[in-house]
């Protein structure tokens, strides 16, 4: 006998809902249990917890070097915030390309020991039979298209993609596949805002968009960059919702002048 336990967090199911609707899906990053309860409370759809953390939480040039462990690592804080937000894990670099099996194999992995409800990993058609193997075996994948950054080596940096006329053609043609196979969802990353609107109406599940004008069935943004606490990273697609880099600092230089000033602890604040 089986029991069944209600999820009170956003389902795959009710994302794909949404653009059916019409309703926008949000979507930002988190690394950490913190961050991640304060913005689940503010009501967003979707975390993803990137392989951007390579960058953000290790200090890394690009999301390459970090490892299936560490991004479970990184989810199970997330996953413990999370009330309503569904939360996907980026599967690393190394983890899908050896093979469709270890690929499967890895994102079961992940996903049983994270606690998250989904995986993404960046490709087209070259992924395709690993993202086919993932959705049979039950595993709800997020596609990924544009600028993918594991193969930054191979783009030789993170300018724009698609600009032209074949790489746009097998970016939708990409972008079909995936949606065929049963992905949930696409991430379009820094392609040309038309060629993003054209991939979202030609698809039946709904697409993310960063970088990748405002046609899309939802945005992602990292959650650092958003709040302005990367201060040193300000492509064109990147909005500052807050500046709490320069707060930070501000309350930073604060506490070490009232502690130089022996004014921090006060009275108030001893035993």
């Amino acid at each position: 006998m089986s029991v069944h336990v209600e999820s009170k967090r956003m389902t795959t199911a009710l994302i794909r809902q949404k653009k059916l609707t019409g309703d926008k899906i949000t979507m930002l990053t988190s690394y950490d249990f913190t961050l991640a309860r304060l913005v689940d409370q503010a009501g967003i759809d979707m975390f993803l917890v990137g392989d951007s953390a390579s960058n953000v939480v290790c200090g890394n040039g690009t999301t390459l070097p970090i490892t299936v462990d560490e991004m479970i690592f990184l989810t199970k804080g997330v996953v413990r915030a999370a009330q309503h937000t569904l939360v996907v894990i980026d599967m690393p670099f190394g983890s899908y390309q050896v093979s469709a099996e270890d690929a499967v194999r890895n994102a079961i992995k992940m996903l049983k020991e994270s606690g998250a409800d989904a995986v993404k990993l960046e490709g087209g058609e070259e992924i395709l039979p690993a993202i086919q193997l993932m959705i049979a075996a039950g595993i709800p994948v997020c596609g990924h298209l544009g600028l993918t950054p594991q193969s930054v080596n191979q783009f030789g940096g993170y300018g724009l993609r698609a600009k032209e006329q074949a790489e746009a053609e097998k970016l939708l043609h990409d972008a079909q596949l995936l949606d065929q196979a049963g992905c949930f969802a696409i991430v379009l990353e820094k392609i040309p805002a038309a060629l993003a609107e054209k991939v979202t109406k030609a698809v039946n599940c709904p697409t993310i968009g960063i970088g990748a004008g405002n046609k899309t069935d939802g945005q992602v943004l990292v959650l650092h960059d958003m709040l302005g606490l990367n201060q040193g990273f300000q492509p064109k697609f990147l909005r500052h919702f807050a500046e709490l880099g320069e707060q930070v600092k501000t309350a930073v230089t604060s506490y070490v002048t009232a502690v130089h000033e022996s004014s921090f602890p006060n009275e108030n604040e001893c035993y």
